[in-house]
């Protein structure tokens, strides 16, 4: 069995652009650095876990779900949106699998459920069909508060204040937010799609056909004012050229009176006969939707004035200017043709540091945000083994930067045993300024089966002082916890799997996001619904180390809006980095014992002989232990 992998890096390109042609040539071009892989574990626990959709095996550690809620009506199986609503439009044929033959969708199991965002004690459960709140005071006992029926794929919320932002793709979502969708004109036959180039961006994701212009339909970002929990009232929201696959809410600390929010995707355009502007050009037209993102500018005295104010080309040739200016292509190996850059999928913006990371489908960039309303890129990557680049997630500092690949589109089975390591998995990077430097890939272990569908996808991070901690989904190969407080050698340290949704035939789900907040994670369920976890102890997390996240209470989390953790000075807070000492053999656990009693009994004399001991230990120690033994001792000595 494999206990290392060092993944032979010829094979990767890795690829900084700075803002001059050379650099912009670069990332099609191989480079060699050498990177940790973590290995798979085909003993794992999770391996052969029994199919179903309400019984399915279960392997845990370290987690343990508190409860599961499954979805409501209209958005359940067996249930229509509306009880009286018209028979729906058809759906597009469905992809088809490795045997030629169309696979299962998830409606089967009812509508998607997609993204999480989270406002006091309440969390937005996004969905194909609308969303769902709930009422998450405790946690144990959590409960459906609010159910909005308002289709319009995928319906990734965000949050600021009383407003909710959802993102509307579907090009049968309606303004009224009816469930009919957009009823073709009579004797209407659709074009047949121009095919996907070999290697194009898009994970397996079929093209749409255009449809035609209809004044119902709607496509960007829905606000609603949730003021009123139990009643959210739409606003008019902002409809966009390509619709909103996701949204990133950016605030501005010298800006109070405006939020921001960028809108990604990269589906059709629409023409201009259904919203004036929208320009499907190439890149000699300058209004052409391709190439860019959307900036929207929501004033909070008004939101319902709140419209676009930018469209800015950040992936344009800062040289000639050309808006086309980052091309990617051999993806996976496969040998296609570079492809131009024209959409992002998510950005995670960190507005403490000016920056934020977009996942632009073939790069990753960096974006200089200082300037909320005109974000400009200050660097990109590219890399071979990733084919989807889908996310982005800061460490606390935003000294690490994790991007993940969604080789497949996140319906395909990608981590079987014959899967490699490092595709469909993440990439973790460490910052200096405008400069990323690729340390690890990391992958969930388990192989999983051809009926589980399974990519790296949505999370964040717990926030156990003194380490890295990320929570993350991989669709029906579950949720994975990952140490990466080493850059260069992540590791699991929990996770949750069930089996897949049947034992004999494959059915799209498995878990879209899981996020920490306030003490517990949540994970939306594509097909079973709503799952709330705790974390447990074992040796790799202790009971300290959960109570010490646990102190961290939010009253609003967006996942694609990053802010830096402040620890509370607590003996909760110095326990947890005891512990950690310990683990790394900084510190004998007769000493750490010695010392958790000592800080029972409030004892300062002895507490202060202990800080000055750490103090004078963390210049011999490790960057990381010095790093605990500087904060602990500031505590101790309180």
């Amino acid at each position: 069995m494999k206990t290392r992998i060092l993944w032979n890096t010829a094979a990767l390109t890795l690829a900084l652009l700075t803002g001059t042609a050379a650099a912009i040539a670069q990332v099609a071009m191989p480079a060699k650095p050498t990177v940790y892989n973590n290995p798979q574990l085909p003993n794992d626990p999770r391996v052969g876990l029994k199919g179903g959709v309400t019984d399915a095996g279960v392997a845990a550690q370290g987690m343990e779900l508190v409860l599961n809620l499954p979805k409501p009506p209209g958005f359940a199986a067996g249930t229509t949106p509306q009880e009286k609503a018209p028979a729906p439009v058809p759906a597009a044929p469905a992809p088809l699998g490795p045997d030629g033959k169309p696979r299962q969708r998830a409606l089967q199991l009812g509508s998607t459920n997609s993204d999480l965002a989270f406002k006091d004690h309440y969390v937005v459960v996004g969905n194909y069909n609308g969303f769902n709140i709930y009422d998450i005071a405790d946690p144990t006992k959590t409960t459906l508060k609010t159910s909005v029926m308002c289709p319009g794929s995928q319906g990734d919320p965000t949050i600021y204040g009383n407003l909710l932002f959802i993102s509307v793709e579907s090009t049968s979502a309606r303004v009224d937010c009816g469930t009919q969708g957009i009823p073709l004109p009579a004797g209407y036959v659709a074009p047949t799609p121009a095919p996907r180039p070999a290697g194009a961006p898009g994970g397996g994701r079929s093209p749409r056909a255009p449809e035609p212009p209809s004044q119902d339909r709607f496509r960007g970002v829905r606000i609603f004012d949730i003021s009123d929990i139990a009643n959210p009232k739409q606003l008019p929201g902002v409809q966009t050229c390509r619709g909103s696959h996701t949204n990133t809410l950016v605030t501005d600390p010298n800006d109070k009176d405006n939020v921001y929010i960028y809108v990604a995707g990269y589906a059709p355009i629409r023409s201009s006969e259904e919203l004036p502007g929208c320009s499907a050009g190439g890149v000699d037209d300058p209004n052409t939707a391709l190439y860019t993102i959307v900036v929207i500018q929501v004033p909070l005295a008004h939101p319902d004035t709140a419209k676009v104010i930018e469209s800015p080309r950040i992936f344009s040739d800062p040289n000639t200017g050309a808006m086309n200016g980052l091309a990617v292509g051999n993806l996976h190996g496969e040998g296609a043709a570079a492809q131009p850059v024209s959409g992002c999928h998510d950005i995670t913006a960190f507005p403490e540091i000016g920056l934020a990371a977009g996942a632009c489908t073939r790069v990753g960039i960096l974006l200089d945000i200082k300037n909320p309303a005109h974000p400009t890129r200050i660097a990109a990557i590219s890399d071979p083994n990733f084919s989807f680049w889908h996310s982005a997630l800061w460490n606390n500092d935003g000294s690490k930067l994790i991007f993940d690949d969604e080789w497949g589109g996140g319906s395909q089975p990608r981590c079987r045993a014959t899967d490699p390591m490092t595709w469909g998995a993440d990439s973790i990077f460490t910052r200096k300024d405008a400069e990323l430097t690729l340390g690890s890939y990391y992958k969930m272990p388990a192989p999983q089966t051809e009926l589980e569908n399974c990519t790296a996808h949505n999370g964040n991070l717990v926030p156990i002082p003194g380490r890295d901690i990320e929570v993350k989904s991989w669709y029906q190969g579950g949720i994975s916890i990952m140490d990466f407080t080493d850059a260069t050698h992540p590791f699991e340290i929990a996770y949750f799997d069930r089996g897949p949704l049947d034992g004999e035939k494959f059915i799209d789900g498995g878990t879209w996001s899981s996020y920490w907040y306030n003490g517990y994670v949540y994970g939306a369920e594509i097909a079973r619904g709503l799952d709330v976890y705790k974390l447990t102890p074992t040796k790799f997390v202790t009971a300290n180390e959960i109570a010490a996240a646990e102190q961290i209470h939010l009253s609003l989390y967006n996942a694609q809006l990053a802010s830096k953790t402040i620890y509370p000075r607590t003996f909760i807070t110095a326990k947890a980095y005891v512990d950690q000492l310990v683990r790394s053999n900084a510190l004998t656990q007769d000493k750490a014992t010695a010392l958790d009693a000592a800080m029972d009994k409030k004892n300062t004399r002895v507490l202060r002989t202990y800080a000055a001991t750490f103090k004078k230990n963390s210049a011999k120690a490790s960057p990381g232990d010095a790093t605990r033994m500087t904060a602990l001792a500031e505590i101790l000595a309180q």
